[in-house]
């Protein structure tokens, strides 16, 4: 067990605790952190980017649990050399993509700090919550999109190379049109943020149940993390019915496996701690 299991194990005997999001009152609560030389380096990206990175990955919680993100909180670490047209970069990105998904930013806490930390709650209404142990036995699993491209630009930019703006890792797309006509179908849904086989892991164990996969699947592309693409599982009665809003939403889609009864191994190294 790694030391981030380890740590979230410590606190196992809370009900909330175990899914993208934590459910309280018809709310969808979660939060996530975007650290400098963490989750990026700051000459990879504008602070706009940033800003906008920061807010899309904590929407994505929220979506993947079918909820409808509504109010945000913040709470912005700064260097004190930043000016104030970099400061205005930075909000106006949290900001717009905020208005964007109709989320209302109504407070948090800013201080200064040697470097650029944002961390972010997300509330949602949540009538019908997604969650993570409602995977069935001969379910089929299916992701969204194309995973791999994330992975493959972290190591152009760890290199010293260059990127698209459009890279997912610079500015991933979430597929929320897709997640909420597609929601009824689902019996458990959670975004790939650690890499489609560390994800896998967390259905394994919040379930008990192994895959079953159709054709192998790449390191590269199981591997790569912050793709924030969905990875869900459905009845096979409804996968014509999934098909036809993935055509109608031009959103890629992949069934990859069967939930059954068997081991599961993640084969890709930790990247936490």
């Amino acid at each position: 067990m790694n030391k981030e299991d380890y740590f979230i194990g410590c606190f196992s005997k809370s009900p909330y605790i175990g899914d993208d999001a934590a459910i309280l009152n018809n709310m969808c609560i979660s939060q996530d952190a975007f650290f400098e030389n963490v989750h990026f380096k700051r000459e990879w990206m504008s602070l706009y980017e940033i800003g906008r990175k920061a807010m899309i990955v904590n929407i994505s919680d929220a979506i993947v649990m079918n909820g409808r993100p509504k109010y945000a909180l913040l709470t912005v670490a700064i260097p004190k050399t930043y000016s104030r047209s970099e400061l205005k970069e930075l909000a106006r990105g949290l900001q717009e993509t905020a208005k964007a998904y109709g989320i209302t930013i109504i407070g948090g806490d800013t201080i200064a700090n040697v470097k650029l930390d944002i961390s972010i709650t997300i509330l949602a209404e949540c009538d019908r919550p997604i969650r993570r142990d409602g995977l069935k036995e001969h379910d089929l699993l299916a992701y969204t999109g194309k995973p791999g491209g994330s992975l493959r630009d972290l190591k152009r930019l760890l290199r010293g190379g260059t990127v698209s703006p459009s890279s997912r890792f610079i500015h991933p797309v979430l597929r929320e049109t897709f997640f909420f006509k597609a929601a009824k179908f689902m019996h458990a849904a959670m975004d790939i943020s650690d890499g489609l086989f560390h994800d896998l892991e967390k259905l394994h164990r919040a379930n008990k149940l192994g895959f079953d996969f159709f054709q192998p699947i790449p390191k590269r592309i199981g591997c790569s993390g912050e793709e924030f693409e969905i990875l869900f599982a459905f009845d096979p009665r409804h996968e014509k019915a999934i098909r036809n809003i993935a055509k109608m939403t031009r959103t890629p889609l992949t069934v990859f496996a069967k939930a059954i009864k068997k081991p599961y191994r993640n084969p890709c190294r930790a990247h936490h701690f």
